[in-house]
């Protein structure tokens, strides 16, 4: 797990600074709906895919990072 629950003022320290990362100010994550992970031996590509025939909640994929966001929120894709 790289991300899990996030307090408010920390959404905002990166939402601010890191302006490129794409960090929402009413992220999900601040009610600990949504994590940003990563699995050994398995690609980012591969992590999202199965996310995704899911169908639930959201689903992001940053492939430069190495990582997908998953929330429970409407389902949607980025």
């Amino acid at each position: 797990m790289i991300c899990g629950f996030r307090t408010s003022q920390t959404n905002e320290f990166l939402r601010t600074r890191y302006a490129h990362t794409g960090v929402a100010e009413h992220s999900l994550h601040m009610q600990a709906e949504a994590i940003d992970t990563s699995l050994p031996n398995l690609s980012a590509a591969r992590l999202r895919d199965a996310a995704l025939e899911l169908h639930r909640g959201g689903v992001g994929y940053y492939q430069a990072s190495n990582f997908v966001r998953v929330d429970v929120g409407r389902v949607r894709r980025w």
